[in-house]
């Protein structure tokens, strides 16, 4: 419950901490105008991306992120139509289909292109998803990772079909659900170390994640003759789930530097593309498994598209310290951030 908790608070501060100080790629003029270190949360300048939002309030993607935790919460479960009759009803009809527009003062590219679907060429839920790269998905599945930590199968069903709502390819939603049945695995106890990964192929092999392994158990090559074999899944390649493995490898290697931490950012690339966010979250939540604080201001004083970097991260984190360990001035300097606790521990208790 601890745990859960943990992970969905880290998430919102995460998010929260990078609205201030999103998108700098200039990082000389991200430290001339926040100073060379950010400690917290900040308001954005009133000429740049959030403008006209204050320090501590959530993102279009942390308020998202709200609605399908207050879905789950109240049903006790992952209830699709509930949730998109919320997007329907509560989010789409404040966008216009431009970026500078809606709640939180941006809307992403996948929000925009399922908002034209849905809304412009009225098309049914299973046909809104796009060609966006980026983290949205990734960011409110979430709220599913954390509540069905338990059942990794119920998990990894529940989170891709989130994630098509608005994704349309399937090599984003295979590395989004994987990314949160990562998550799933540090609510259940689990840490962000090298054996992550063997343990989700376990569940490849045993049927319950929906991946495809063409090694065996031990990833000795087939040999002439074994047959396709049988548990293929949706998923065409388990390697998604792998990264974690290599990542924390490199983490924790004492031979591998990346000094000082936020420059993971520049290692592994500041854009908003899934393909360079997972290798930077999952290599501070490795390294800072137990330091909620280092982690999320590693993710955030790297620059870029430091929001997600910083909510993807501090979930990870957040699961593994739980609630006690993240530090209560995030808590209290989040905007609405007693309530937001309050959910957050409800669906802890309903994992």
């Amino acid at each position: 419950m601890d745990r859960a908790a943990g992970a969905i608070m880290g998430a919102l501060i995460g998010d929260a901490l990078g609205l201030g100080c999103h998108w700098y790629y200039d990082l000389a003029e991200m430290r001339r105008d926040y100073g060379d270190w950010i400690t917290g949360y900040t308001t954005p300048k009133p000429d740049r991306y959030h403008g006209g939002m204050q320090a501590g309030q959530l993102s279009q993607a942390g308020i998202i992120f709200v609605m399908l935790l207050r879905s789950v919460t109240e049903h006790g479960e992952y209830r699709e139509d509930d949730f998109t009759r919320r997007l329907d009803e509560e989010l789409f009809p404040l966008l216009n289909g431009e970026p500078a527009y809606g709640p939180g003062g941006y809307t992403n590219q996948s929000i925009r292109e399922a908002y034209r679907r849905r809304v412009e060429q009225k098309k049914s839920w299973r046909e809104t998803g796009g060609n966006a790269d980026t983290t949205e998905s990734a960011e409110r599945a979430i709220v599913l990772a954390a509540r069905y930590a338990k059942q990794p199968k119920k998990a990894a069903e529940s989170i891709a079909s989130n994630c098509r709502l608005t994704q349309g390819d399937e090599a984003i939603i295979a590395m989004s659900t994987a990314y949160n049945l990562v998550l799933s695995q540090l609510v259940a106890g689990k840490k962000l170390n090298p054996a992550i990964s063997g343990k989700l192929m376990q569940l490849v092999h045993s049927g319950e994640l929906p991946f495809h392994a063409v090694t065996k158990r031990d990833s000795s090559a087939p040999r002439p003759g074994d047959p396709d074999p049988p548990l293929a899944g949706r998923f065409s390649s388990p390697d998604a789930l792998l990264t974690p493995h290599y990542i924390a490898l490199a983490a924790l290697d004492p031979e591998i530097k990346i000094e000082p931490a936020w420059k993971a950012s520049i290692v592994y690339g500041m854009p908003c593309a899934i393909y360079h966010q997972l290798p930077a979250a999952y290599y501070l939540a490795a390294r800072f498994g137990d330091d909620f604080e280092s982690a999320v201001l590693h993710a955030l004083n790297g620059g870029g598209q430091n929001m997600s970097r910083a909510m993807l991260t501090g979930a990870l984190v957040g699961a593994q310290v739980g609630i006690e360990g993240i530090p209560v001035r995030f808590i209290d300097g989040l905007e609405n951030g007693q309530e937001l606790l309050e959910l957050a521990k409800k669906l802890g208790t309903q994992v």
